[in-house]
């Protein structure tokens, strides 16, 4: 059994441009927050520089009596020369204390404006770009999701956005965080010693040359751990969903081990990028504890030997204050570019779903008509899914507004890939599928669809109450449903039609006996209600929809025979002014179609009514005799 883990691999290829680039035009419709924040985040970075300042001119000027004026001095912000008695070093260091208040509430006031503006913006993209790929996502053809797995989208639209957002709500401020303070303690250094400052800045270049070299080298191994992962979330989510087949057949070894091999692949993979990462923080260490054996061997020997033009004691103190806060950012880089490339792969997947253009788009000038006949048409239609066999070849087929059409045939033979042309969930290769004689093709999309109601053999279920269920039929009694105690009225004429929606489709009555009737949850894809009960549903669901064409495909196959009675006759009542498309195992249900279409390997075999087609005795003909001798043989082991 293949693991296939939804095909997400080449999905790089589609990104316009840089993912990163791309990431951050989602920031645009925030720029006056963005701008504000930017400028509060350096603000509140050359505030963290003050203090060593405030340090080194106390030391000189207060405790050493230095004359030197220092930095303070030469920007005006205190007295230059001398200080002399006890009452101008008092003034001095209250003057120094006035600035350090202000230093610290600029920073505190600054923090907050900063932090709150990028990480509420950060928030905002994060939803923008989850909204809009699945949007996106919704506009595939369904070829797309036949093609890839639901754990790989999952893994898009959660994790890897996720991912996004908190590298733009942490790792974004931290390259603000490099860029002013390496900036501006690179202008206070050098203020105070060139020779120092040079020393100091040195590694600069170095950790921005190795961090490129670890960015390239680490790359594909990030890569590799997403994918790792797309396949880890499938094979669990398909794990979970099968859980009853997995008890049934007592597989748990078999899927344990999958389960174990995939985790422990993620594990090889995470273990060796953990190894490099280490690696290379431990580097940049070892360059910084380099520097500061350097410095304080060249500052100290010139401070003791008296050289001409030494750094004072005050400012040799702030070198070597600033010079923690200087690697400290400057040590981040490296798990910034760690995290640079996680988002960089991540924002690949995003950008290059987002970049995948669907195959089936809305015309430039759609076909809105007021009112839906319902009259089809299959002109010559071939279709095949990619770039296989065609499944549908050369159907050709004219169905009247109002006609019921009876679809027979083996599994496999085409009927509801065929019926899955007329709203448009595939293109054609060649030929036309027509509505009241357009192209479907140039139907506006959402009003073909709101006319074709189909309900499937193993119909879905959403997570919620049966009402909502039902409802969804319908966009305003959906919206009733969903609105509370707001609108009682509303909510009440809403129900009204669902329960005869419901009871057309013969499910008011197993609803009525549910725990809580309309309003018992269903679980997840229906798993509460048996297999009768949601096909029920979903006939229902379907027929408040109200559409001009409806598709029944085996829609009632998992229905006892009773019940089944009792639902054809409130289709066949139902269908009378619609176009209807009845998909049949058991023939009884279509034998009184208008006429009955016998599909073999995606080509029309035979048509005609029940009655024509037995006195054809072909294959109609034959299916029929196969079914009832088994209902006789049925029959007959129940006597």
């Amino acid at each position: 059994m293949s693991d296939g883990h939804g095909g997400f691999e080449g999905v790089r290829e589609n990104v316009d441009g840089h993912p990163m680039v791309n990431l951050v035009a989602y920031g645009r419709p925030y720029w006056p927050r963005l701008s504000v924040g930017v400028l509060a985040s350096f603000a509140t970075r050359f505030a963290r520089l003050v203090p060593p300042v405030i340090v080194a001119t106390a030391i000189d000027r207060i405790l050493r009596g230095s004359g030197e004026p220092g930095l303070l001095a030469k920007l005006g912000l205190v007295p230059a020369g001398e200080i002399v008695g006890a009452a101008a070093r008092m003034a001095l260091l209250e003057q120094l204390v006035l600035i350090a208040i202000l230093a610290y509430v600029i920073r505190s006031v600054t923090r907050f404006a900063s932090r709150y503006l990028l990480q509420s913006t950060a928030q905002k993209i994060q939803r923008d770009l989850r909204n809009d790929t699945y949007d996106h996502l919704q506009h595939l053809e369904m070829d797309f999701f036949a093609n890839h797995q639901t754990g790989g989208m999952m893994s898009i639209l959660n994790s890897d956005i996720n991912r996004l957002e908190q590298f733009l709500n942490t790792e974004f401020r931290q390259i603000i965080r490099v860029v002013a303070t390496v900036g501006g303690i690179a202008v206070v250094l050098w203020t105070y010693s060139p020779t120092l400052a040079l020393i100091a800045l040195a590694p600069v270049p170095i950790i921005g040359v190795a961090s490129g070299g670890f960015l390239s080298y680490i790359e594909p191994r990030y890569q590799a751990i997403r994918e790792t992962v797309a396949r880890l979330n499938t094979r669990l989510e398909n794990n979970l969903g099968g859980t009853a087949v997995i008890k049934t057949f007592n597989r748990y070894g078999f899927e344990r081990g999958r389960v174990a091999e995939l985790s422990q692949t993620y594990h090889d993979e995470k273990v060796d990028a953990l190894r490099i990462r280490r690696a290379f923080f431990a580097g940049l260490r070892l360059v910084t504890g380099i520097v500061f054996v350097l410095m304080l061997w060249v500052g100290g020997r010139d401070i003791i030997a008296g050289t001409p033009g030494a750094i004072s004691v005050g400012a040799f103190a702030a070198f070597f204050l600033y010079l923690r806060r200087l690697y400290s950012p400057m040590r981040r880089v490296g798990k910034s570019a760690n995290k640079y490339q996680l988002a960089k792969s991540s924002a690949e997947r995003v950008f290059g779903l987002l970049g995948r253009e669907p195959r089936v788009t809305q015309p430039e000038d759609p076909h809105r008509p007021a009112t839906v006949d319902g009259e089809v048409a299959f002109d010559s239609v071939t279709f095949g899914y990619e770039e296989r066999e065609p499944v549908i070849r050369d159907v050709a087929l004219e169905v009247p507004a109002g006609a019921t059409i009876g679809l027979a045939g083996a599994t496999g033979a085409g009927k509801s890939t065929l019926l899955k042309l007329l709203p448009r969930f595939h293109d054609v290769n060649s030929g036309a599928v027509e509505v009241d004689g357009v192209d479907v093709r140039e139907w506006d999309l959402e009003a073909l669809r709101e006319d074709v109601a189909i309900v499937e053999q193993n119909p879905y279920l959403f997570s919620g109450t049966v009402a909502e269920n039902i409802a969804y039929g319908d966009a305003d009694a959906l919206a009733a449903e969903q609105a509370g105690a707001g609108d009682a009225a509303g909510q009440a004429a809403a129900r009204e039609r669902v329960v005869e929606a419901a009871k057309a489709a013969e499910a008011h009555e197993f609803v009525a006996d549910l725990p809580d009737g309309y309003d018992t949850l269903v679980g997840e894809r229906g798993v509460k209600l048996s297999g009768g009960q949601r096909q029920r549903v979903a006939i229902a669901r379907a027929l408040l929809n109200d559409p001009a064409i409806i598709v029944f495909d085996e829609a009632t196959s998992d229905v006892d025979t009773e019940t089944e009675e009792l639902i054809q006759e409130s289709v066949d009542q139902l269908v009378e002014d619609r176009t209807a498309f009845v998909i049949a195992h058991r023939l009884s249900t279509i034998r009184d179609a208008d006429r009955i279409v016998v599909m073999d390997d995606g080509q029309i075999v035979e048509s005609g009514t029940h009655a024509e087609l037995l006195r054809e005795a072909g294959d109609y003909a034959a299916l029929w005799e196969a079914q009832a001798d088994e209902g006789l043989a049925r029959a007959s082991a129940d006597d």
